[in-house]
C-alpha cells in the first residue's frame, strides 16, 4: 500500500534529509513538506494524510501539541513519528500516540525501521475498515474481526455499540461479552438498516428495538442500561419518537 505522509521540520537541513529518507522508501508517498506546525496544519485540513514525520521542538506550536490537536480525544488521526534532538521528549511522544521516534542524529537503518511501522500500522488501518461484511445478509447476520477471531453477529441482538477512540465496543443480548472491533462509527452505520438503528450520540448507536424508556436526555434500554442523547442528535430521535407516539 501507499502511504501518504508530509515531513515537518523548522530546521532545513533537517527537513531535507527527512524528505530524502522519505523518498528512498518506495511505500512512502510524500505529501507535502513543511517547515512549521502552522504550515502543516493547512495541508492536513485539505488533503487526507496517513502519516506525520515531525519534530517536535518547533517555534509557535510545537510537534507535540499539533500531534495532539489532531488527536484530541484519542480518536484516530495520523500516524505519527516524531523527531528530536531532545531524548527527554519521548515518553511525551509516546504518550501523544506516537508509533515512532527519531533521535537526531539517525540514520536510514533507524529511520527505514520506523517506516516499516507506520506502514504495519497503517495496513492494520485499511484492513479493519473492510473487515465487516459489505452489507447484510437477508438472514440479518454479520460477521466481524475480534481479537484474532471471526465472531458472527446477529443483529436483532445487538442492543447498542459504543464507540472507544479507534475501536467499538459491540453490546448484544446473546453473549456475555461485548465484542470489540477495529472499526469506525461511520462505517458501522453503513452495514446496519436504519429502519432499525440509529445513532443517539457521537459515541452511540442503539438498536431501537430495545428501548424501554426515555426520560430526559436518556435512553433506557431493555436491560437498564442509560444513554444519554446527544444534543446534535436529539431532533432526529424525537421525531422518530413523535411519529411513534400515540395520541388522542
Amino acid at each position: 500500500m501507499s502511504v501518504k505522509c508530509i515531513a515537518i521540520d523548522d530546521e532545513p537541513l533537517a527537513l531535507k534529509k527527512l524528505v530524502t529518507y522519505i523518498n528512498k522508501i518506495p511505500y512512502l508517498e510524500l505529501v507535502a513538506q513543511c517547515h512549521s506546525a502552522i504550515e502543516a496544519q493547512k495541508v492536513v485540513s485539505e488533503v487526507e494524510v496517513d502519516a506525520l514525520f515531525l519534530d517536535i521542538n518547533m517555534p509557535d506550536l510545537n510537534g507535540l501539541d499539533f500531534a495532539k490537536s489532531l488527536n484530541p480525544h484519542g480518536s484516530k488521526g495520523p500516524v505519527m513519528v516524531f523527531t528530536t534532538a531532545y531524548s527527554e521528549y519521548a515518553i511525551e511522544g509516546y504518550k501523544a500516540n506516537a508509533v515512532g521516534y527519531l533521535l537526531k542524529p539517525y540514520g536510514f537503518d533507524e529511520f527505514e525501521a520506523v517506516a516499516m511501522k507506520v506502514r504495519d500500522v497503517c495496513e492494520i488501518r485499511q484492513q479493519a475498515m473492510t473487515d465487516v461484511t459489505t452489507q447484510v445478509n437477508d438472514d440479518g447476520i454479520i460477521f466481524v474481526k475480534s481479537d484474532y477471531k471471526i465472531v458472527r453477529i446477529g443483529i436483532s441482538h445487538i442492543r447498542y455499540i459504543e464507540a472507544m477512540s479507534e475501536y467499538l465496543r459491540i453490546s448484544c443480548d446473546d453473549k456475555e461479552k461485548p465484542v470489540i472491533i477495529l472499526f469506525s462509527m461511520k462505517k458501522i452505520e453503513e452495514h446496519l438498516p436504519s429502519n432499525l438503528f440509529m445513532r443517539i450520540h457521537r459515541s452511540f448507536i442503539i438498536n431501537l428495538d430495545k428501548i424501554s424508556e426515555v426520560k430526559k436526555n436518556h435512553i433506557v434500554l431493555e436491560d437498564g442500561v442509560s444513554l444519554p442523547i446527544g444534543d446534535n442528535y436529539k431532533d432526529t430521535f424525537m421525531n422518530y419518537l413523535s411519529k411513534k407516539m400515540l395520541s388522542k
